[in-house]
C-alpha cells in the first residue's frame, strides 16, 4: 500500500458521485454541429449515470446556460474549465485509507504526450482545492485510463502508455511501476506490452481489460488470431499472463456486424462504467455481440441494472463511456 495508507477502490465499490468534463476544444470539435453532437452524447451518458448517482459536470461558466439545457437535474455543474471530455484522463483520480478518508492522486495528464490542453492539465488539482483534499503527485506523468486496480493491491497497465518518451522520458518501468503502485496504494502489476503510436492512448489497457471483482477479468479478444495485427498479438500475450497469475479471465469479441464499419475505431465493450447499482456499457449494433456481451456484463455484475448506449461517436475519437467519466468513492 501507498507509504500514506490510502488505496483507490475498486470501480465497483460504494461512489459519492461521479465526475465528467463538458467537450469544447474548437481544434477537435469545430464549433458547429459536430461539437454540438458529442456534446449531446456526453450528456446522453452523464443522464444514464445520473439516474443511478448524482453525476458533477466540469465545464467553464460561460458553458453552464448551454449544458444546463441538456443535462438532467441530477447532474451538478462546477465552474471548473474542461478542454475535452476526458475525464478519466484528465479528472481526478480518488483513493481512501482505512479511516475513510479521502486524497486525490496526480497522475499528471499531459495530453497523452500530444496535445496541450492547459484547463484539462489543471483539472485534479482545481478538484481537490474545491473539495479541500490533499493531492499525492504520484511524479510521473499519465493517464488513469491508462491502468486498471482491482482495489484488492493489484494493477495492470499496458507498457505502451506509461514506459514511453512522449510521457516518461528517461524512467525505466521499474520506476514507473514503483510511482504507480504507491499512487493507487497497490502491491503487484502486470504489465501487458500493448502498442506505440497506433492510437492516441498507445493503447490504453481500459479499452482492452478489465477487473470485475477480486480475481476476475473481463478482455476484448477477437474470436481467433488476427495474423499481423499488433493489437492482437499484445493483447493474447496479456491474456495469458492474467491466466499465469491465477486471474480468471472471460473474453468478449469485437463486433463485427455493428454501425462503425472503421476497424480502427471499434466499439470496446469492456469499455463500460460501473456506477451504485447500474452498469453503464457501450453497444455496437452488432445483435449477435451486443447480446454476448450484455449476457457476460450481466454475470459479472449481477444485482446491478444494465443500461447499453449508442457510444459510436466516442468510439470514433479513440474512447468509450468509461473513458468519459471518473468516480469519487463513498
Amino acid at each position: 500500500m501507498a507509504q500514506d495508507g490510502f488505496r483507490v477502490p475498486p470501480e465497483e465499490a460504494p461512489h459519492q458521485l461521479t465526475f465528467m468534463q463538458w467537450p469544447v476544444t474548437p481544434q477537435v470539435y469545430g464549433t458547429g454541429r459536430y461539437r454540438k453532437q458529442v456534446q449531446k452524447q456526453i450528456a446522453r451518458i452523464a443522464n444514464s449515470v445520473a439516474a443511478f448517482e448524482p453525476v458533477v459536470m466540469l465545464a467553464a461558466p460561460e458553458e453552464h446556460a448551454r449544458a444546463r439545457r441538456k443535462l438532467s437535474s441530477n447532474v451538478e455543474l462546477w465552474d471548473i474549465p474542461a478542454d475535452d471530455l476526458w475525464c478519466r484522463d484528465s479528472g481526478p483520480l480518488f483513493a481512501r485509507d482505512g479511516r475513510g478518508q479521502l486524497s486525490l492522486r496526480q497522475l499528471n495528464f499531459n495530453g497523452w504526450g500530444r496535445y496541450h490542453l492547459p484547463n484539462d492539465e489543471r483539472i485534479a488539482a482545481r478538484v481537490a482545492e474545491r473539495l479541500g483534499l490533499p493531492l499525492f503527485d504520484s511524479g510521473i506523468r499519465g493517464e488513469a485510463g491508462g491502468a486498471e486496480a482491482d482495489g484488492h493491491g493489484l494493477l495492470m497497465a499496458n507498457e505502451s502508455s506509461w514506459v514511453n518518451k512522449n510521457r516518461n522520458p528517461g524512467l525505466s518501468r521499474d520506476q514507473i511501476e514503483r510511482a504507480l503502485l504507491a499512487a493507487y496504494g497497490a502491491d503487484r502489476m502486470i504489465w501487458g506490452k500493448g502498442v506505440k503510436g497506433q492510437d492516441v492512448t498507445d493503447d490504453h489497457i481500459d479499452g482492452l481489460a478489465r477487473f470485475s471483482g477480486g480475481g476476475r477479468v473481463l478482455m476484448m479478444l477477437a474470436e481467433a488470431p488476427v495474423p499481423d495485427d499488433p493489437f492482437d498479438a499484445s493483447a493474447r500475450r496479456l491474456q495469458q499472463r492474467l491466466q499465469e497469475a491465477g486471474l480468471q479471465v472471460d473474453t468478449l469479441p469485437w463486433p463485427e456486424a455493428g454501425r462503425i464499419r472503421d476497424v480502427n475505431s471499434q466499439c470496446s465493450y469492456v469499455n463500460y462504467y460501473v456506477c451504485n447499482g447500474g452498469v453503464i456499457a457501450p453497444e455496437s449494433g452488432d445483435k449477435r455481440t451486443d447480446a454476448l456481451a450484455a449476457e457476460m456484463l450481466r454475470r459479472h455484475y449481477p444485482g446491478r441494472e444494465l443500461v447499453m448506449l449508442d457510444a459510436d461517436l466516442l468510439a470514433e475519437l479513440g474512447g468509450g463511456i468509461h473513458c468519459a467519466t471518473q468516480q469519487m468513492p463513498a
